[in-house]
């Protein structure tokens, strides 16, 4: 991997980071000394766990796992790292003035989350509001939204039918994907330039494209619960079907305008990201 891509900065401070099962993990040594600025976060992380333990019964350790970064002496070697959601953990033991925004964050979020189960209406309007503070178009806003139903009534369709593990998912969707635009899911996100694993396909699709990929899974959705499929082999029949239906549309389309729907446009140049971080740190 790509040396500068291992790292990331944080008020001027690296930390360095690995690829590792699909998800980046971080050095818990390098967030220590950031969120502490100890002159030996080696010795800070060594007695934070020691701590943690004595108080809690909790080992902070379970928490990562080893793996091999580069040291500033240019060798690697094993060292504890730890995933997004482990280092929450993590940071909620750290003693640090520094640390105090990061665990009234969690606990905004927690609390936002009770909210959103008492009252579902509330997760979509989050949604909406980050969309906006990003820089989305509003037009654009009111399809992404209407897609996330419509996503999530096909998914609560195929758990119903059987179909329940992400893998399962995964390829279903690439099916549909496959028979709406001739691509899969991974195939479209290099076409648009979208290197970030974590970034959203859809959340870089146009308007057409948005309503395209509506199409295709609120057609597939109808033919699985009026054929009453069954297990992933007959979802999969069904996926292909929903997505042909798109297809067809798109097809159709392009032939009236003469233009192709499938775009490589992109949001990766909205610059409303301060606004949504002022947003955050508000909150």
């Amino acid at each position: 991997m790509d040396k500068e891509k291992a790292l990331v900065v944080f008020q001027d401070k690296k930390i360095r980071r690995i690829w590792h099962n699909e998800e980046w993990f971080y050095s818990v040594v390098d967030i220590v000394y950031v969120l502490t600025e100890s002159t030996d976060p080696k010795d800070y992380w060594y007695r934070l766990k020691k701590r943690e333990q004595e108080f809690s019964g909790i080992e902070l350790s379970t928490f990562c796992r080893q793996l091999k970064l580069q040291s500033s002496d240019g060798k690697s070697y094993e060292t504890d790292c730890a995933n997004t959601k482990a280092l929450f953990r993590i940071i909620q033991s750290i003693p640090s003035k520094k640390a105090e925004p990061f665990k009234l964050w969690l606990a905004q979020v927690g609390y936002e989350r009770v909210q959103e189960i008492e009252n579902p209406e509330l997760a979509q309007n989050r949604v909406k509001e980050y969309y906006e503070l990003k820089g989305y178009p509003k037009d654009w806003i009111d399809k992404r939204l209407r897609g996330i139903a419509i996503r999530q009534e096909l998914t609560d369709e195929w758990k119903d039918r059987g179909v329940t593990e992400e893998t399962s998912f995964a390829i279903l969707t690439n099916e549909i994907s496959k028979a709406t635009f001739g691509k899969t899911v991974q195939e479209y996100k290099k076409f648009k330039g979208l290197n970030n694993k974590n970034q959203n396909l859809r959340d870089h699709m146009t308007d057409w494209e948005l309503i395209l990929n509506m199409v295709g899974e609120k057609a597939t959705t109808d033919i699985t619960i009026a054929k009453d499929a069954k297990g992933f082999e007959e979802c999969k029949d069904s996926a292909k079907e929903g997505g042909q239906i798109a297809s067809n549309t798109r097809k159709e389309l392009e032939q009236k305008t003469g233009k192709s729907i499938i775009s490589k446009s992109n949001f990766l140049g909205l610059t409303g990201n301060k606004k949504l971080e002022q947003k955050k740190i508000k909150k």
